[in-house]
């Protein structure tokens, strides 16, 4: 088969403790899946799940040990941190019932949710969708992926995120308003999901603004360390 422009790249994420890699489908994020993330956002109460996504292109792989770096975006003026624990799906499907959703997960792996909070506000106020503020290039760092044997009880894991050394997140996966096989249900509902695909299950609260300079170190308790520069 020809292509009239060369076709990109695979994006893929290592795996712990195989040569073999996962190639990503899809990035869906989940919004305001913390309750006291949403009330700092301005939201109280079990909103329905809501959904944006990201490009697949968007990953920026920090291997484990490394420390990743990511340009400052143009076009803003408020960068804002989102730890996540980040889903990745190795057996797809459509309509998950809740209670088979483990079934489909492959692994787990630590992410940042980077955001242009200016440009997502301005489209918040306008109506308007917020790719601008979420989708951008660079915006999704992930460390290495870890298989579901090997990576705990993610359900009830701390996850935190420090910049320059001080706390700015600091939670548990447990308090998760929809958990992660609810949010499988209801993402499958939407969408057919496919292996490959990767799930951002929503941050806590403590989101704040980054600089240039400025280096973050976020993890998931069992899942290692995901370190990122601003450049």
């Amino acid at each position: 088969m020809s292509f009239v422009v060369t076709p990109p790249a695979a994006v893929s994420v290592p795996v712990v403790g195989l040569k073999e890699r996962f190639p990503v489908h899809r990035i869906y994020c989940v919004g305001r899946n913390y309750e006291e993330h949403a009330k700092e956002m301005g939201f109280t109460g079990r909103e329905p799940p809501f959904f944006f996504l990201k490009p697949a292109d968007a990953i920026v792989v920090v291997d484990a040990g490394s420390t990743g770096s990511i340009p400052y975006p143009s076009l803003t003026k408020n960068l804002h941190h989102e730890i996540e624990l980040v889903v990745a799906i190795g057996t797809g499907g459509k309509n998950i019932k809740a209670a088979d959703a483990h079934k489909h997960i492959y692994g787990y792996a630590v992410g940042l949710d980077m955001t242009r909070r200016d440009l997502q506000n301005e489209m918040k106020k306008a109506g308007r969708p917020w790719c601008i503020g979420k989708a951008y290039d660079h915006s999704a760092p992930i460390g290495p992926i870890t298989p579901v044997a090997q990576a705990g009880d993610v359900n009830n894991a701390e996850l935190y995120v420090q910049v320059d050394g001080k706390d700015r997140q600091r939670s548990n996966v447990s308090k998760l308003i929809w958990n992660i096989a609810e949010t499988i249900e209801h993402l499958s509902a939407a969408w057919e999901l496919q292996p490959g695909d990767l799930i951002y299950t929503g941050t806590p609260e403590g989101v704040a603004a980054v600089v240039s300079g400025d280096t973050m170190v976020g993890g998931v308790a069992g899942l290692g360390t995901l370190t990122v520069k601003v450049s």
